[in-house]
């Protein structure tokens, strides 16, 4: 009886795998039929009523709306009013121009400029933008869109101003900074990793760590340590934007002063145009909307309380679904970090002289190109919650914990990495997984915080696999086609971070 309960309820997630994997079927379509076979599933099989399944769906698209869709839609104009103004193009100038060596650039680039993009934007542009960079001044494409996505799976936690650790919160009901803590520390190790992997993948092998080692550990250590500390004492949105900016600084003086010998066999040719020089004037103007994005979060974080709480008032509170137990949705109207980065881009904007006409122009396109996305994001978000509230989640939860029982820590990753993979998307995953994890580590005896992290790192290591992320690092090389080379590439990476992954969160669930 119980294996047939679990059946019926992973229903809707095994027709998911299968129409994105099997049947490679737009997200947005997969999604949105996914959608209705829970509809179905809710009424039908789990006895709801219309009412309660319109509210649930009702529920899951303002939560999918506000603040995740906000934040992505804001990061994206963000990103794309800066190739509007030209100051991307400037901001790629100057990183490439601090070092000569590959490698520092695959570390100040793809590591730490790769970690800013995630946290301010997510959504594939971590991954884009530094491999276009690295391939742009010469460096092997392939071996760039490998690098970056290896590296881009432990800030997936707190990429787009912190939406997947936020939403997962608000899937969970943890609170949120006992949440950050330990999803910064259950990635601590792999998080360390990740620079030397880089290196190795962008110079072609271990060798390629000679004279890199003093570089890569101040690469590290330096990301690590903000970055965790930001976590655990601010939240879920700065960590990588903090660790990025603390790392960058790090590397630009490091590699002045402990970079590596000159080596032929690593150095490549910057290109730029005879005269052209970026004055330090040009260079704020260009990184001013996301050196406003940061001031501004800080701003109205808890580190300020004046402002923070004045801006908290400005909110409305509603439970949407009609059934019990329904959840308290909490819309903040100025504080949250979709219209603060909007706020910021717009300032940028008009400090790099671009004018109103051509910020709706390019928030229109942006969310032209990307309504599919919010569509897809509004129908995971409705299907998480058709999901809790019939209880066919904890049918789930129920199921695995008989299979697993105490191995179920080393199992917790590799649900996340599946979660990753289908969707391309940490926030989905922890949408589709969260309350899953949180239950069946309750039922355990295992604490919920710890394995709803677990869910997000593996979410961040699918990533790495995912066909959409893939096809976007192809797309952003011009090797459209090259997909099944960059997959056989990174696989074996994504392997050994899940069998890590596994390790350490079965260690941290029985022996801390």
């Amino acid at each position: 009886m119980m294996f047939l309960k679990f059946l019926l309820a992973i229903l809707p997630i095994v027709w998911l795998i299968i129409a994105l994997s099997g049947l490679k079927m737009a997200g947005h379509k997969a999604c949105s039929i996914t959608l209705i076979i829970t509809v179905i599933m809710g009424m039908f099989y789990k006895k709801l009523s219309g009412l309660y399944v319109a509210s649930a769906v009702l529920e899951g698209v303002l939560n999918a709306l506000w603040p995740i869709c906000l934040v992505i839609i804001a990061a994206l104009f963000t990103y794309n009013l800066s190739l509007k103004t030209g100051a991307m193009e400037k901001i790629k100038k100057m990183l490439g121009n601090v070092s000569c060596d590959s490698r520092v650039l695959a570390l100040i680039i793809g590591w730490g400029f790769g970690n800013f993009m995630e946290g301010m934007a997510g959504f594939g542009t971590a991954v884009a933008i530094p491999a276009s960079m690295l391939a742009g001044i010469g460096m092997n494409p392939i071996n760039a869109v490998v690098g970056c996505l290896v590296v881009n799976t432990t800030p997936t936690a707190f990429g787009s101003v912190g939406v997947p650790t936020v939403t997962l919160s608000s899937i969970t009901g943890i609170d949120i900074l006992p949440l950050c803590t330990d999803i910064a520390l259950i990635q601590m190790l792999l998080t360390a990793l990740s620079p030397f992997f880089i290196v190795c993948i962008c110079g072609q092998g271990l060798k390629s760590l000679k004279g890199m080692i003093p570089m890569t550990l101040v690469a590290s250590l330096s990301f690590v340590i903000p970055w965790y500390l930001t976590a655990s004492f601010i939240g879920a949105e700065l960590p990588n934007i903090i660790g990025a900016i603390v790392s960058m600084a790090c590397m630009i003086l490091a590699a002045k002063k402990i970079g590596p010998k000159k080596d032929p066999e690593y150095e490549i040719e910057i290109r730029q145009e005879e005269g052209e020089k970026i004055t330090v004037k040009d260079g704020i103007v260009a990184w001013s909307p996301f050196i406003l994005i940061f001031i501004l979060l800080m701003a109205v974080s808890d580190l300020c309380p004046p402002i923070h709480d004045f801006l908290a008032q400005f909110r409305s509170q509603v439970v949407v679904y009609a059934g019990e137990g329904g959840s308290t949705l909490t819309f903040s109207w100025i504080n949250t970090p979709g219209v603060i980065i909007f706020i910021a881009a717009i300032i940028g904007g008009l400090i790099q002289k671009a004018k109103i006409s051509e910020m709706i122009t390019v928030l229109l396109e942006t969310l032209k190109a990307y309504w599919k996305t919010v569509l897809t994001i509004c129908c995971v978000m409705s299907t998480a919650k058709i999901l809790g509230y019939s209880g066919m989640i904890s049918d789930i939860a129920q199921f695995l914990v008989v299979i697993t029982g105490a191995a179920y820590p080393f199992v917790s990753p590799i649900i996340g990495v599946v979660g990753g993979f289908v969707t391309g998307s940490g926030t989905s995953t922890c949408v589709l997984f969260g309350a899953l994890q949180k239950e069946t580590a309750m039922s355990l005896g295992l604490d919920p915080t710890w394995i709803a992290s677990a869910n997000i790192m593996g979410a961040g290591i699918g990533k790495m696999i995912c066909p959409q992320s893939i096809a976007i690092g192809a797309g952003a090389i011009n090797a459209v086609g090259s997909e099944s080379v960059i997959l056989g590439r990174v696989f074996k990476y994504c392997l050994f971070y899940t069998i890590v992954a596994g390790i350490v969160c079965i260690a941290g669930a029985y022996l801390f």
